[in-house]
């Protein structure tokens, strides 16, 4: 901590600068308005700094993964989000369904990767409802037992309920009942109500993606969250998506991880908007682990950013490298990520001993399996 100190005191810093380095380092919350202040900051020193005392308040040196792999059973998705580089219609060239028994299939491509959890997400399927899926992770817990079934996002939980004439808290307990562990953060994308109706205008709307991961919560299933940043949003939609994020953790403290998820401009309809930079995408790291005090874990997903922007994420507050992943999801390959998503354990473990951290593999829900 002294060392932080003193190498604020080196910094050329407004006095409101220093005065929320000093909330930081007494952990204590910064308010909306401070955040807005360090996202316009161009001390990136500042910046890693505290986001630095805050994760190691939260985690200390440990950084996590897991063995994991997506399994992501169709591309057919009856929503028209602007960004999504993802999406094929019924019929369309590059489109795909699988059915039960090929993501059985796919499970059996795995086995020997020693994997602990299997990540499915998908498009929302005109023609699914949540019985199939009900069915899907019976079939899936009967076939490996071993795998922890993360699944679904707000937004194709909120499809298949409805076209299964249930409520969402009768379709997530009787998807827990089946075998559903946790959920992932997708679908989040930016929750400032203008900017949604703009990007994704038919997707399920901000207040039910949050009222879906609370009613999760509620039931005992653990979630993640996301944003997507880099598309058209300004620092103050950002931070007014990050404070819901935190007044609905204050609630239910369901949520395991946050996950910033970049935009990527290949095959979409905003092809036009330049991407953020680097420096950018480790603000956000920063500002995000700052500001988000009450969620345990921030998330860099390497297959977005690449593994060495990953690498150097931990210096700015990240803690969770997410997985090995084993060459499984095409969402970020179709929209121009050029890195192969597959990594070994000892990749990752290697990417975090360099930095002098402590490599720690862990379950879905961060219960540490191995310490390196």
């Amino acid at each position: 901590m002294n060392t932080a100190r003193s190498i604020i005191q080196s910094l050329h810093i407004s006095a409101s600068l220093k005065t929320i380095a000093e909330k930081v380092f007494n952990a204590e919350r910064i308010s909306m308005e401070d955040a807005v202040e360090l996202y316009n900051t161009s001390e990136l020193a500042l910046l890693g700094v505290l986001a630095g005392v805050t994760k190691k308040r939260l985690s200390g040196d440990y950084v996590y993964f897991n063995r994991n792999f997506h399994v992501e059973p169709t591309n057919i998705c009856v929503n028209h989000c602007k960004f999504c580089s993802y999406r094929r219609r019924e019929g369309q060239k590059g489109a795909w369904e699988l059915s039960i028994d090929d993501i059985l299939t796919e499970i059996e491509k795995h086995k020997k990767s020693g994997a602990t959890e299997i990540h499915i997400v998908g498009g929302v399927h005109p023609n699914r409802d949540v019985n199939f899926y009900i069915e899907m992770v019976q079939a899936i817990k009967k076939t490996a037992p071993h795998l922890h079934i993360k699944a679904f996002t707000a937004v194709e939980i909120d499809q298949m309920c409805q076209m299964g004439n249930i409520t969402v808290e009768e379709g997530l307990q009787k998807l827990k009942d089946a075998g559903l562990e946790s959920m992932p953060g997708g679908g989040a994308e930016i929750f400032d109500e203008k900017l949604r109706a703009n990007i994704c205008p038919d997707k399920t709307g901000s207040e039910e993606w949050l009222r879906i991961h609370t009613v999760a919560h509620k039931l005992g299933i653990p979630t993640n969250a996301t944003i997507l940043y880099g598309l058209l949003e300004n620092y103050e939609q950002r931070v007014d998506h990050l404070n819901r994020l935190r007044e609905t953790q204050e609630k239910t403290n369901g949520f395991n991880a946050f996950i910033p998820l970049k935009f990527k401009r290949e095959n979409n309809e905003y092809s036009r908007v330049r991407e953020t930079t680097l420096i950018e995408d480790l603000k956000n790291y920063a500002v995000s682990r700052i500001f988000l005090d009450n969620i345990p874990h921030l998330k860099a997903y390497w297959p977005m950013i690449g593994k060495q922007a990953a690498q150097l994420s931990l210096e700015f507050g990240v803690d969770d490298l997410d997985g090995t992943i084993d060459d499984s999801t095409k969402i970020y390959s179709m929209a121009g990520s050029e890195e192969n998503p597959a990594a070994s354990s000892n990749e990752l473990i290697n990417l975090i001993k360099e930095l002098q951290l402590i490599p720690v593999e862990r379950d879905s829900v961060y219960n540490i399996l191995k310490l390196y």
